[in-house]
Formats: C-alpha cells, structure tokens, sequence
C-alpha cells in the first residue's frame, strides 16, 4: 500500500514522526507546496496519514505550506479523502471535521499533546506526563500503523487505555480517538 503522510514541520509535533517511521512505500511531505500540489498527491496514494495542529475545519499549514487561509487540510479536499477509507486524521479536533464531511478512517478529538493543552482541558499535567503521553501514543501508533484502520484503533484503544490507567493526559486522550468505517 502506497501511503502519504502530511505532517507540516513543527517542533512542537516531532514526536509524531514515530508514527510512520517504520511504513515502506511512503511519502512524507513537511512545507514548501501548494494545496493544489498536495491534492494532486492525494490522488495518487492508498493511505494518507494527516497530523501535526489543527481545528475543526482542518489541518494548519503551521506557515511550512503556501495556503491562502493557513490550512493544508480543509474542505477542498474532502471529495479526495472521500475516494479512501484508509485514512489516518490526527490533529486537534480532527473528529469534527471528519465527521462534518463523513469521511472514513481513524481520527482524534481534542489532542492534548502540550502543557498549555492540559490546563485548558482540565487535566492540568507537568511536561514529563505529557511527554509521556505522547511518546506512549505514538510508540503504540507505530506497532500498528502497517494494519488497517480497524485494527489501529481497536489496538491503540486498547494498549494506550491500559497505559492511561496512569496518565491522566493519557485517559484524556485515549477517550477521543474514534473509528469511522
């Protein structure tokens, strides 16, 4: 399976690229593109794996892409993402826009991935929890990101559930990860 992944260069998401380190026949695109060079990609892979920060109506360029409204991901692509059930959303609030376009795949809700995110969702955690989560996260993520959507989820669920018996970044998280099939 040919796989994209989308993930504008940022500091701040690094620990994301444990994800997809290990996929073959993959295409890791960070800036320096259009949105009309990255949907003619799109069409041309299985998988598209999309992360880094995002909103509701899509995923921020972070200023590594050349957009006109700051987002790399956004509506204009959904007739795109539509055509693949085979889709990996993980940014803030993914599941709205997911769901607002019912698009198929593994996405997050709300993403507590920094300090600042714990304290606005109330689970107020120093740097070493949330750390913690996120290298967990995407350590388990990585074990499975080569198996089908259902199986991602079903797994990831169920291993970074058991670990935020813990981790209450990591409850918090693991509560707003979700599966459209």
């Amino acid at each position: 399976m040919k796989t994209l992944v989308i993930h504008p260069k940022d500091n701040s998401t690094e620990f994301l690229t444990e994800i997809y380190k290990d996929i073959p026949h993959k295409r890791v695109i960070t800036g320096n593109m259009t949105k009309w060079e990255v949907g003619k990609l799109i069409g041309q892979y299985d998988r598209i794996i999309m992360c880094g920060h995002g909103v509701p109506s899509g995923l921020l360029s972070v200023g590594q892409f050349h957009t006109n409204n700051g987002l790399i991901i956004d509506w204009s692509f959904v007739y795109l993402l539509s055509k693949r059930k085979e889709c990996i959303y993980i940014w803030c609030n993914s599941d709205r826009f997911v769901n607002q376009h019912k698009l198929k795949g593994f996405y997050s809700g709300m993403f507590v991935s920094e300090v600042g995110e714990s304290q606005f969702c109330g689970v107020s955690s120093p740097q070493q929890v949330v750390t913690e989560s996120n290298n967990t996260f995407s350590k388990i993520m990585s074990k499975y990101i080569n198996k089908n959507v259902k199986t991602i989820h079903e797994n990831v669920k169920k291993e970074y559930g058991k670990f935020s018996e813990t981790n209450k970044v990591g409850y918090y998280n693991n509560e707003r990860l979700y599966l459209n099939e």
